[in-house]
């Protein structure tokens, strides 16, 4: 078997999204299956589908077009790039947008593929990343909107918990309702969709403080990882749904602190070390062109993270009470982070587990 291995555990992703389907069915909601923390894996992507998700996002078009195959709808995340347009509209049923002069161009694509394209208008709630932030603003575009071709205002969508870390809160998405229903007054538009969010919203669910109107969650961490806000777990997911395994490369007692003058590492940063002695320390076979150190942690809490170079992970391993040998692996569980780039690194294996 080939290493380093990421063991994905398909039937925990499939119990999470079937719970969460169920439960977000229960109050109005439908679940965007998001798929860009696994790559747009198909094989997830499909699952995802299989237990009731009827549209999968992800940020990247590129994504999108590796999942062209599977029956649902397709939804591009990420505002797109202009340059983009075309293969936004070739392989996208429902676009996130923000900025008029894209929406154009989305327009003008979708006029020359004889397509439909639903769009989402992305409203700043205070989070500061993507959509728009002042109520003027926001009416000049539906306005123009309502004036293109082969373009439809599905919905208003917004986004928290991510850029500026804003908690999602009743309060905040009732203002999202309002918009909706100031557009629907002014232009006689009915939205669709009021999209509240992501994974971080499901904590609303506690005491029913999701408002009314809002009826669609984009989902990824939480059927992934069953993390919400603050990566905290939710009650009732599985988290373990993905184990990295690592082959010990070196294995020998060494000094804990480097000998001679220190410089910069290969990253820019100067570390710093405290004198514990000599260690047994051990090489893994897999380095930060593959995850950052800090993202994983090993199964064997005796076992410690050093640091790492591009292609080493260096492990204290004196504690640990188990024998260990070059060519045996060491297992890690894995973080939002860790899980983003184990899954775009093309040199670890990925395996697939439905048991």
């Amino acid at each position: 078997m080939p290493y380093p291995k990421l063991k994905i555990d398909i039937k925990k992703i499939k119990y999470n999204s079937s719970r969460l389907v169920k439960e977000s069915a229960r109050k109005g909601i439908k679940i965007a299956g998001v798929t860009k923390v696994v790559c747009g894996n198909p094989y997830i992507a499909q699952s995802l589908v299989d237990s009731g998700i009827e549209i999968i996002a992800d940020s990247r078009v590129e994504n999108l077009e590796k999942l062209k195959e599977i029956k649902c709808k397709k939804m591009l995340l990420r505002i797109p790039m202009p340059s983009q347009a075309d293969d936004v509209v070739r392989y996208s049923d429902i676009v996130l947008v923000s900025e008029i002069f894209t929406i154009k161009k989305l327009s003008e694509q979708a006029s020359n593929q004889n397509k439909i394209i639903d769009l989402i208008l992305m409203i700043d709630l205070g989070d500061l990343r993507e959509g728009l932030f002042y109520e003027k603003e926001i009416l000049e575009t539906v306005a123009e909107i309502a004036q293109l071709k082969n373009v439809k205002l599905l919905g208003l969508g917004t986004n928290l918990s991510c850029y500026g870390a804003v908690i999602p809160s009743k309060e905040i998405l009732e203002k999202l309702v309002l918009i909706k229903n100031k557009i629907s007054n002014l232009f006689n538009i009915d939205t669709e969709i009021l999209s509240g969010g992501n994974s971080g919203s499901i904590r609303l669910f506690e005491d029913n403080q999701i408002p009314d109107g809002i009826n669609q969650l984009r989902l990824g961490a939480s059927i992934i990882l069953g993390i919400g806000i603050d990566h905290l777990p939710i009650n009732g997911l599985s988290e373990d749904t993905f184990i990295l395994e690592a082959e010990i490369i070196e294995l020998r007692k060494k000094p804990s602190k480097p000998i001679g003058k220190q410089g910069l590492d290969a990253f820019g940063n100067k570390p710093s070390f405290i004198d514990m002695g000599i260690r047994s320390k051990a090489i893994c076979a897999i380095g930060r062109q593959d995850v950052n150190p800090e993202d994983v942690s090993p199964l064997d809490d005796k076992i410690n993270i050093l640091g790492g170079s591009s292609d080493h992970l260096i492990l204290d391993v004196t504690d640990s009470e188990k024998s260990l040998s070059v060519g045996d692996t060491i297992k890690f569980r894995v973080n939002y982070g860790g899980c983003l780039s184990l899954m775009t690194s093309p040199y670890v294996y990925k395996d697939f587990s439905d048991s």
